[in-house]
């Protein structure tokens, strides 16, 4: 998966490493990046101290959100789920989340999960809907996917809804054809990602 055109990832450090990281911050998936509208979004690895505004936003998600990223009812937001969503190795388990610099507050994550299959991991994006359709879905795939195949991870998988056009495009816009197979409404995918780059 491809970063998209005409994006603009800033890789400079815009949050400085802080004491109180998890072990293994991965500093480096931060990115200020200027999207196709010409908003700016601070894009880094999910942190811990992240939970308090994810609880926020998963119950304050409206019902179509809610439908699109957990394929059904909203869950409930206890500690022990919070915790299973923040607190990553950043290897196996990855997240990103963006943020408004100017509100501070989050409006997209996304992340995988090992799956099943060797060498796979599936797949998640949610954007909020103000954020929508300017390109941060691509960003955030873009970087997550980056993320994969440098800790060996050579497929992404998931399932969203057949008429979820948003994501049905990304899936299109990969680098690699997906395979794809839909029934009763619900399509389930796998896309190749590509190799790291090696150059020197």
């Amino acid at each position: 998966m491809n970063n998209p055109e005409g994006s603009s990832g800033d890789p400079r450090a815009v949050r400085p490493a802080q004491p109180g990281d998890p072990p293994g911050y991965p500093q480096e998936y931060q990115r200020l990046v200027t999207l196709d509208d010409g908003r700016s979004v601070l894009i880094r690895p999910i942190l811990p101290s992240d939970a308090p505004g994810l609880a926020e936003s998963i119950e304050s998600a409206d019902a179509d959100t809610i439908r699109r990223r957990f394929l059904g009812g909203r869950p409930r937001v206890t500690p022990e789920l919070l915790e299973f969503l923040t607190t990553l190795d950043y290897g196996r388990r990855f997240a990103l989340v963006a943020v408004d610099p100017a509100s501070q507050r989050g409006v997209a994550i996304a992340r995988y999960e090992p799956a099943e299959q060797e060498g796979a991991a599936d797949v998640a994006i949610t954007v909020i809907p103000g954020w929508r359709g300017a390109g941060l879905a691509g960003e955030l795939l873009h970087l997550l996917a980056q993320a994969a195949s440098e800790r060996g991870i050579d497929t992404f998988t998931g399932m969203y809804f057949a008429d979820n056009s948003p994501v049905a495009a990304l899936i299109t816009a990969a680098d690699e054809p997906a395979n794809r197979v839909t029934s009763r409404g619900v399509t389930e995918f796998s896309v190749p990602l590509r190799p790291p780059d090696r150059a020197p």
